[in-house]
C-alpha cells in the first residue's frame, strides 16, 4: 500500500488523493511525499548533512548548478545552497542531531541513523510521510522512546503519518486511526480503541491485545444464549440455532465469581504469571482446546493457586460474537463495511 500511495505501483482500482487532490496521474516525484525506509537508506559515504541536503539539492537545484566545480560559478547556486544548509541545520537541531551532521552513518548508532532518515524526510516539509517500519532495527528500549519522539515529531509538523508496522503496541500507542491488513486485505479502518473494542472481524480481534483474545468455540441455542464451555452465555447472536459461533473474550474482562453464577466459566488452574499489578491466569476449561487466560488485579485476587478451581464470570455485552467465516456479529442484525483488498501493478 506504501509503494501505491508513493506512486511506485499502480493500483488496479479506486483512486489515491492527498488531501483535496486527487494524485493517480502523477509521478512519484510529483506527489509530495517523503519515504522513511526500515534500511534507513543512507549513503554510507555522505556526512549527516549531506544525506539530509541531498532531496533539497535534488529538488532546489539544476543539474548544472549540482556539478561540482562548475555549478559554484552559476547564478543562483549560493544563495540555494545557503538556503539548503540552513534547512539542514534547523531540522537537525529539532531532531537534536545538530551534533552529528559532520559524521558519517557507519559512526552513529542505530537511534541516531534512525533520525537522520527522519530528518532527511522531514527536511523537505512533505505533505505525507510514509515509514516502512522505521524502528524495526532498534532495541527494545531505544524503540520506545523513538515512538514518543515520533508521536511528537507528528503532533509538531500537523502533517500525515502513514506508519506501516507489525508491532501491535506501536500501532496502538501512535496512532489516530488504524489500519489491520492481512494477505492484502484491508480488515478495518477505526481508532485504537474501537479496533481493540469493537473488531469487525476476528483476524482484527485476535491481532491486538496481549495476551490475546480468548476465543470458546460455541453454539447458537436461541436468539438471546450461546452455549460454550459448559456455559449458557447470554449474548444476542444474530443466527439461527444450532449456528456454529465463536465467542471472543477479552482477559481483563474475567471477574472471580461465584460457583453457579450466570455467564461463569470454570476451570482449573494451570499457570500464574506475576506481572506485578495484574496477574495471568491460565485456566484448563473443559470444552477449551487451548486454556482460558483471565488478566485479574493481583491485590483482588492474592490466593490463587496452581490446581485450584476457579469462577471466573463476566459481562454479557463484553463477549465477542464472530461467524465460522470470522465475521462479526452484531447484536439486531447490524452489519459493517465489507472488507477492501489492496493490489497494485507495478511501474
Amino acid at each position: 500500500m506504501l509503494r501505491i500511495l508513493a506512486g511506485l505501483e499502480i493500483q488496479t482500482g479506486g483512486t489515491v488523493s492527498i488531501g483535496e487532490r486527487s494524485v493517480d496521474g502523477l509521478r512519484p516525484k510529483r506527489r509530495d511525499v517523503a519515504m522513511v525506509f526500515q534500511s534507513y537508506a543512507l549513503y554510507p559515504h555522505m556526512t549527516v548533512a549531506a544525506n539530509m541536503a541531498l532531496p533539497l539539492r535534488m529538488r532546489r537545484l539544476s543539474s548544472w548548478q549540482r556539478l561540482p566545480l562548475v555549478g559554484r560559478l552559476l547564478p543562483g547556486t549560493r544563495r540555494a545552497a545557503a538556503e539548503i544548509e540552513a534547512d539542514v541545520v534547523r531540522t537537525a537541531r529539532a531532531l537534536d542531531i545538530g551534533h552529528l551532521l559532520a559524521r558519517k552513518p557507519g559512526q552513529l548508532s542505530g537511534g541516531q541513523r534512525q533520525r537522520v532518515a527522519v530528518g532527511r524526510a522531514m527536511v523537505r516539509s512533505p505533505a505525507v510521510f510514509l515509514m516502512d517500519e522505521p524502528l524495526s532495527n532498534l532495541d527494545a528500549k531505544l524503540r520506545v522512546q523513538m515512538r514518543a519522539e515520533i508521536k511528537e515529531l507528528h503532533r509538531r509538523l500537523g502533517v500525515t503519518f502513514v506508519y506501516v508496522t507489525h508491532d501491535q503496541s506501536e500501532a496502538m500507542t501512535m496512532s489516530d486511526r488504524v489500519a489491520v491488513m492481512l494477505d492484502g486485505d484491508l480488515l478495518q479502518v477505526a481508532p485504537p480503541q474501537e479496533i481493540y473494542a469493537d473488531p469487525n472481524d476476528r483476524r482484527v480481534a485476535e491481532f491486538v491485545g496481549s495476551p490475546r483474545i480468548n476465543m470458546l468455540a460455541g453454539t447458537v441455542r436461541d436468539k438471546g444464549t450461546v452455549d460454550a464451555a459448559g456455559t449458557a452465555f447470554a449474548v444476542d447472536a444474530d443466527a439461527p440455532p444450532g449456528t456454529a459461533v465463536s465467542l471472543g473474550i477479552r482477559p481483563e474482562a474475567f471477574r472471580p465469581a461465584d460457583a453457579g453464577g450466570p455467564n461463569t466459566l470454570t476451570g482449573s488452574v494451570r499457570l500464574i504469571e506475576h506481572m506485578g499489578s495484574d496477574l495471568f491466569v491460565h485456566l484448563d476449561v473443559p470444552g477449551c482446546e487451548a486454556p482460558v487466560i483471565a488478566r485479574l488485579l493481583a491485590e483482588r485476587a492474592p490466593h490463587i493457586e496452581v490446581g485450584q478451581v476457579l469462577h471466573l464470570g463476566l459481562q454479557p455485552e463484553r463477549v465477542l460474537v464472530f461467524a465460522a467465516d470470522g465475521r462479526r456479529l452484531l447484536p439486531n442484525g447490524a452489519h459493517r463495511a465489507t472488507v477492501v483488498r489492496i493490489r497494485g501493478t507495478g511501474r
